[in-house]
């Protein structure tokens, strides 16, 4: 399986995902530039990682909903290839429009790092055992997802919010909640086939047994077994 990591200006986690695709779990890994307009040939994972793109100005991934290689996402996602988005990823994939909703300044003002448990509550290409539970780690300023009611009960209605934020027992609990999130989201499923998917903590930061927990390399299994389907 091929995957691109696209790199913004600002990006601070491309390291570890590209270590953690290519070391770790053995995809055949390239790297794209913001101002590249086309992807690598055969591409059929795009990672876009965590950090603070073009320095978080105007609002978390604003500027870079229009950078050139935006266009060669797009068109990827409608065609059924994988795109995922991590932290700033995810706020960038919202902002493009290619998943509901929006991620806001947390309930609490404060910048969150730590690790949290997540639960996966559908079934996807990057979470398929329901009920199974994820130490993962954050660190964000701006990750309470928000969106209309009316999204809201469409992403619960479809089945597309693949993790929630729970205990370490799996229960869903307001205490659990890093940063005030609606419905406990903390990852989201979008495009025509479940094939986008944008999460606010870091697997690729908790993929091997040294670093504490492998259980983010789950997430990378799930989508190269789907690919292998």
């Amino acid at each position: 399986m091929r995957a691109c990591v696209v790199v913004f200006p600002g990006s601070n986690a491309d390291a570890e995902m590209v270590h953690t695709l290519r070391d770790v779990c053995r995809f055949e890994t390239h790297v794209a530039w913001h101002t590249d307009t086309e992807l690598p040939a055969g591409t059929d994972l795009v990672a876009i990682p965590g950090g603070f793109s073009y320095g978080d100005y105007l609002r978390t991934g604003a500027i870079a909903k229009v950078s050139p290689i935006l266009g060669a996402i797009r068109a990827h996602a409608q065609r059924g290839g994988y795109v995922l988005g991590v932290c700033n990823g995810f706020q960038i994939l919202t902002e493009a429009r290619l998943l509901p909703g929006a991620l806001t300044r947390n309930a609490h003002q404060r910048f969150e790092c730590g690790d949290w448990h997540v639960k996966v509550t559908a079934s996807g290409p990057f979470t398929r055992a329901l009920g199974e539970v994820w130490m993962l780690p954050v660190a964000h300023g701006e990750g309470r997802y928000q969106a209309d009611e009316a999204t809201l009960q469409r992403l619960e209605g479809e089945g597309l919010i693949g993790l929630r934020y729970c205990t370490a027992s799996g229960a869903l609990d307001e205490s659990a909640n890093p940063n005030g999130s609606l419905h406990a989201i903390a990852g989201i499923y979008g495009g025509p086939h479940r094939n986008v998917f944008g999460l606010m903590p870091h697997p690729e930061r908790m993929s091997e047994a040294i670093l504490g927990s492998a259980d983010g390399r789950a997430l990378f299994e799930n989508v190269l077994a789907s690919a292998q389907v």
